[in-house]
């Protein structure tokens, strides 16, 4: 029996949603957002948040690398 997937997060914004997912796919981690949008048609239409979803044995890992920071955050040393 498969498990249905969780919600890892939730976002404002499906660009949001789609940045953290390619984060996860990028670390070998399967996630799927949805957003109630119109089909990504009419964004302005979004009611609501944009979940982020993983498979529940890939929940822990997946919150670890999202909590991580963006190289972008990171101030170069010295």
């Amino acid at each position: 029996m498969t498990q249905e997937p969780v919600i890892v997060r939730q976002f404002m914004s499906t660009i949001d949603a789609e940045l953290a997912r390619g984060a996860l796919e990028a670390a070998g981690i399967h996630a799927r957002v949805s957003a109630d949008d119109c089909g990504g048609m009419r964004p302005h239409l979004q009611v609501g948040r944009v979940a982020l979803f993983v498979r529940p044995e890939d929940l822990d890992e997946a919150m670890r690398i999202l909590d991580e920071p963006a190289a972008a955050d990171i101030e170069p040393g010295p």
